[in-house]
């Protein structure tokens, strides 16, 4: 975290502007220090940066486990704004859980902590031992295989409810199929993609 000062919290602000090359609205920041007396006024502002924002990730889900006797370590990339953090530790398939539900509780909670302390939406894709790359090589083919079936009989198929990430992958993957158009339906947990044919 950088610390701006000035005698207004605008003066402040645009102090971190200027010098972080980042738009106003992009900044987040707290207040740290607000002076207001007869002879001095000065407001401290500490603003937060992408950085700050995977340490506290990292250590959020670090300090998480460690409450159940696990110890792990991190290893967080960013790609197109998704801030992937991949953890590695002697009990994967505990965390993973059955059909990775536990990865993607913990993949929640993360993500909920994460917009609670900076007061912004981030984007975090937790996996752990690669498990999330090798669901998605089994999912695309499930829903490249449907797509050639619903292409064949143009009647429309639904697949499996399944997280917003693993819903991102079949869209991109399905994206050049000819005749083939898709939507996401149903709320929560149900949320899952139907396979439509188009003209």
């Amino acid at each position: 975290m950088k610390t701006f000062a000035g005698k207004t919290i605008d003066e402040a602000l645009n102090a971190a502007v200027s010098e972080l090359n980042i738009p106003l609205e992009d900044l987040n920041y707290d207040i740290i220090e607000d002076k207001k007396g007869l002879f001095v006024k000065k407001v401290v502002v500490g603003v937060y940066e992408l950085s700050d924002v995977i340490e506290f990730v990292e250590k959020y889900l670090i300090n998480g486990i460690s409450q159940f006797g696990i110890t792990a370590t991190t290893k967080t990339t960013l790609n197109e704004e998704i801030i992937n953090v991949s953890l590695d530790t002697d009990h994967n398939s505990i965390l993973i859980g059955k059909n990775g539900q536990t990865l993607q509780a913990l993949n929640e909670l993360a993500r909920l902590a994460t917009s609670s302390k900076f007061k912004k939406r981030y984007r975090i894709l937790l996996d752990i031992n690669d498990y999330k790359d090798g669901k998605y090589d089994k999912i695309v083919s499930i829903a490249k295989r449907t797509a050639k079936e619903v292409q064949r009989t143009k009647i429309d198929a639904s697949l499996e409810p399944m997280p917003a990430d693993e819903r991102r992958v079949v869209h991109q993957a399905l994206g050049g199929f000819k005749h083939i158009k898709t939507e996401s339906t149903g709320d929560g947990r149900n949320r899952a993609i139907v396979i439509r044919y188009v003209e």
